[in-house]
């Protein structure tokens, strides 16, 4: 393996600006990488090695010529594949879209083109953004590069085994209940899911459109606080984007104490369901926090606890109204229409075929919460809990500056363990959920091992203030870095690329 890949996103940029090193060779390096590993890990979907060849020597010449660039400018990265790429198939690990090339740019991916990262492939993701392991992918699930038995977390595991399998140095996904925060957590890196209205979601497939929001899974929070501030920003297309300008995330995280900072732990994140090596690790956490300077006081946000449960309730009934679109009329798959079918027909045959069993479970519950008798009994009841929910963060957050819990309350569970119980794979999301109900930033920041495989800390700020989340986790980044010897990720087993095998 290049020593190219262990380097962050920043330095990269820094040794290309320097003149150290060119983007054609640091994309050769990654697109190594990712043929040796993608047939054991199946982080991406879609891969162009030579249209990722052709941006790094575009970069290159525009920098040979003397045009100033982005510090990111050059630096190879993957896209979830429900971000919309004229130029790679748009499948959101479905067969219902399988084939589909859009006629347009989502406007984070034109923001990346604008910047000058070179976009090298789409990555895997449960289809839909439905799912917490990235097993109901039509493509098959991905594997978690601390051990390939394992589920590298969903929606988004295949933008955050990329990263930590140092396939590409930086990648996007959406967070609709913890896609790319709890992916971070079990994988060892860093996600982040900004303010709702922060990062456009234009041309982001919607799943559940008051829930969703795009944001970065890097391996450093520099790198996260680059990243955000490049996708970041008003976009007139997104109805709910907010017309604010993105705060310096750099210098946030470039922070080295947290005096004055008053740390919210919440009382409803541990307990019963929670693994003691998870909350061993969130407990050291808390003291590597308090050493900084941090003030650390106990919250109880007793709606926390409902807000699994309304959930389920809201994001199925927002995905039954955007799943009807896919209906074998107007793009996408297409079944049963041999002349004989009607319309009806055609339709019933292409959802039967074309959306897996964890769509349809969750099209059918959506439907039902919407239905004329049961609307105020299920879907108002939740959002009421949503408003409850909203409220309690708003009464944290008048005496604290952030909360922080465990990121989620086990490790990475086996490929496998809890497919034929959703109740228990909907849990792994238990800690994220409330951020995207309540619409405020969250991140996800690596603090440790249990039993070998990694353990996340959840931060969350008030809405519009997520330069708090990168000040807190730069401080734990280096104050953790420097108690291990080096990132986290170095302590992870090396791939050979059929097995794991021994660092």
């Amino acid at each position: 393996m290049s020593t190219l890949l262990t380097r962050s996103a920043a330095d990269l940029g820094r040794a290309m600006v320097a003149g150290e090193l060119t983007s054609e060779e640091l994309t050769r390096a990654c697109l190594d990488r990712i043929e040796a590993l993608n047939p054991v890990l199946n982080a991406f979907v879609a891969l162009d090695a030579d249209s990722a060849l052709a941006q790094a020597r575009a970069v290159d010449a525009r920098r040979a010529a003397g045009e100033e660039l982005g510090p990111l400018a050059g630096v190879p990265i993957g896209v979830k594949d429900n971000f919309c790429t004229t130029d790679f198939p748009t499948t959101c690990g479905s067969r219902m879209l399988r084939d589909w090339v859009p006629p347009y740019d989502a406007t984070v991916v034109t923001r990346l083109r604008e910047a000058g990262l070179v976009i090298v492939g789409k990555t895997n993701m449960d289809e839909f953004a439905m799912g917490s392991s990235t097993e109901t992918s039509f493509f098959g699930p991905t594997r978690n590069p601390w051990d390939t038995d394992r589920i590298p977390g969903g929606s988004g595991g295949g933008s955050s085994a990329a990263v930590a399998a140092l396939m590409v140095p930086l990648a996007v996904g959406s967070d609709t209940g913890g896609s790319i925060r709890q992916p971070g957590s079990v994988t060892g890196t860093i996600g982040v899911k900004p303010t709702y209205g922060g990062v456009s979601r234009y041309g982001l497939v919607a799943m559940a459109s008051s829930l969703d929001q795009p944001g970065p899974v890097t391996r450093t929070a520099e790198d996260a606080a680059l990243l955000q501030q490049i996708i970041g920003g008003y976009d007139p297309r997104d109805s709910a984007s907010i017309d604010q300008s993105v705060p310096d995330l750099v210098a946030a995280a470039a922070a080295t104490d947290l005096a004055g900072v008053r740390v919210g732990v919440v009382a409803e994140f541990r307990g019963d369901g929670y693994e003691q090596g998870v909350l061993d690790r969130f407990d050291e956490a808390i003291e590597v926090l308090r050493a900084a300077g941090a003030e650390i006081v106990e919250v109880s946000c007793p709606a926390f606890t409902y807000a699994l449960p309304a959930y389920y309730l809201i994001q199925p009934a927002e995905l039954s109204s955007n799943l009807a679109r896919f209906d074998g009329m107007r793009y996408g798959l297409r079944v049963g229409d041999d002349g004989t079918a009607s319309a009806e027909q055609v339709m019933n045959l292409t959802r039967e075929e074309g959306f897996g069993r964890e769509a349809k479970r969750r099209i059918i519950i959506g439907t039902y919460a919407l239905s004329a008798g049961y609307y105020d009994a299920y879907y108002g009841s939740a959002q009421k809990v949503r408003s409850l929910i909203q409220q309690d963060f708003d009464r944290a957050f008048a005496s604290v500056d952030v909360l922080v819990s465990p990121t989620t309350p086990t490790v990475a569970f086996r490929v496998g363990e809890r497919t034929a119980d959703p109740m228990s794979m909907y849990l792994a999301d238990l800690c994220t959920i409330p951020s995207n109900m309540a619409g405020n930033a969250s991140a996800s920041f690596p603090a440790g091992l249990s039993e070998g495989l990694p353990v996340g800390l959840q931060v969350m700020a008030p809405p519009m203030a997520d330069e708090r989340l990168y000040r807190v986790g730069g401080v734990l980044e280096r104050a953790l870095e420097a108690h291990w010897g080096g990132p986290l990720l170095a302590r992870m087993n090396q791939i050979d690329g059929s097995k794991v095998v021994s660092a």
